[in-house]
């Protein structure tokens, strides 16, 4: 399944037209946290697939009956872009485990370019509900490269991703190779450039957040 945010009139239209403006976006600060916010959003949606138990909280004045997740959450993002929006899930799924992995575009002179990790830590995936949080879902590479690599922890039992902006080609490739993963976006964009860029899209989110990077 696909959920975008964008489909209905909600606030976080707001969070993610800020995160487009030029001007807006400008202020590192706010775009942190507007990413951040999307992650929110998107934590809360996810969490209406989790499975529920029943549970004894006992208050001041006697005892309240509560649902809970069952699920054992582990959180997974890619360096640096993802951090923000990883922290907004974390916001939410505040007793997650925590996955991260180093991944990059290394680019060659036609054009073409491969994924390559170099860093990742993750926990015990069997019988876990997996999110990836990526903001940026353009060829859908990155994030199929990284699955690929977490799914060697362990076989969970549900995987979300999650991106703030994602292109149709990407959707479609994850799709394609994990056709069970759910998708999670705040908005769609038709058009992916020769390069794998988005279209309008929002720039690189890496940059925004926290500074232009040296190029090799």
């Amino acid at each position: 399944m696909t959920f975008n945010l964008s489909e209905k009139d909600t606030i976080a239209n707001k969070f993610v037209a800020e995160l487009r403006s030029v001007e807006i976006q400008s202020d590192r600060m706010r775009f942190r946290r507007n990413m951040e916010r999307i992650g929110e959003i998107l934590a809360y949606e996810i969490s209406k697939t989790f499975e529920y138990e029943e549970v004894e909280v006992e208050t001041p004045l006697g005892i309240a009956i509560s649902s809970v997740p069952k699920e054992h959450i582990v959180l997974g993002t890619i360096l640096r872009a993802g951090l923000p929006m990883h922290q907004g899930m974390l916001n939410i799924f505040d007793d997650a485990d925590n996955a991260f992995v180093s991944a990059y575009r290394r680019h060659h002179k036609d054009g073409t370019f491969e994924i390559k990790l170099e860093y990742v830590s993750c926990p015990n995936l069997e019988g876990s509900t997996l999110i990836i949080a990526d903001p940026m879902l353009a060829s859908g590479a990155s994030v199929v490269t990284t699955l690929k690599e977490l799914l060697r922890y362990g076989k969970p039992k549900a995987v979300h991703v999650a991106s703030a902006i994602a292109a149709m080609d990407g959707v479609d490739h994850v799709r394609r190779i994990f056709p069970k993963a759910h998708i999670w976006l705040g908005a769609l964009d038709e058009e992916l450039t020769a390069r794998s860029y988005i279209v309008p899209g929002l720039g690189d989110a890496g940059d925004l957040a926290y500074g232009e990077k040296l190029q090799d």
